[in-house]
Parts: C-alpha cells; structure tokens; sequence
C-alpha cells in the first residue's frame, strides 16, 4: 500500500509539475524573484521627475530591466535598483534616488533591504551620489528638511 502511495504521490506531483500548476522550490524562485521585482517596478514607475511633470519611468529613468530582487532568507529580499539620469551631470540625482528609497520604505510589502544605485558610467559624480543614497544617516537628516520632504512627498505622491 505505501508503494502505491508512494507512487500515486510522485505522479500527481509530476502531472501538476508538467502542466505548470505546481513547481518545486528551485523552480519557483527565479518567478518568484522576478514577480517580486515587478511589485517594486509598478511602485516606482509612477514618482515623478523633481524637475518636470513626467514619471521617471516616462523619462527612461527606471525601467523593469533596472530592478534586481534577491532572497536572503525566507521572508527577507535584497531590493537592488539601478536608475539612469536623463543627462550625465543631472543635478537631481541625489534626490531622485531619495524618492526611489522614501516610495520603496513605504509601499514595499515584504520586509527588505534596499540598495539604490546610478547605473554605471551614467553620471559624472554616480560613486558619491551613491554613497550618499545609500547611507540612513544621510538620507534620515535630508528627510528632516522641510523644503526638501515636501518635494520629496510631491514626486512619491500617486497619481490619481
């Protein structure tokens, strides 16, 4: 009887595997990991340039190629984001990737750390905007500033 079970169990789990309504672990990671990287692209998409009325994904500042999940653990994922400045010597950029880190802090369901960075060779000061944008202690004192929250609260603002 358990040969029978035994056997009955490893085909239906094979059936459901082959018709794609069930996948083994390894299997279902990377989906896993690329429909978690959707869910942070759908969410940043829609931040609005600081400077003009277009989204950044308008702009081609963030794009879904831009968006890299990883799992740490179970219920833990490191959130990698690689944004693009319009112009090589974008004075916003800092405060782009603010946005980026302020909408993410907020609306992200699942518990995550998170690691912002220009994409290489596409801005003349990325390794120090980076540093920058990257650091909580620097990114907690310029949320601190009035002027510069409220433009950071106007660009994360959804659109209606």
């Amino acid at each position: 009887m358990k040969r029978v079970s035994g056997l009955l169990s490893w085909t239906l789990s094979r059936v459901l595997w082959l018709s794609g309504l069930f996948e083994r672990g390894a299997d279902r990671q990377p989906r896993i990991m690329e429909e978690k990287a959707l869910e942070v692209y759908d969410l940043i998409r829609t931040i609005r340039d600081p400077e003009k009325p277009n989204t950044l994904e308008e702009l081609e500042v963030v794009t879904e190629n831009c968006v890299e999940v990883q799992e740490i653990n179970e219920e833990d994922y490191l959130v990698i984001i690689r944004f693009t400045p319009t112009v090589p010597h974008c004075s916003l950029a800092t405060l782009i990737g603010l946005c980026l880190r302020v909408k993410l802090q907020r609306c992200l369901p699942f518990k995550h750390k998170l690691e912002i960075y220009i994409s290489e060779g596409t801005h003349s000061t990325e390794e120090d905007i980076n540093k920058q944008i990257n650091d909580k202690e620097r990114v907690a004192a310029a949320m601190e500033n009035p002027n510069l929250r409220e433009i950071v609260e106007q660009c994360v603002l959804e659109p209606d």
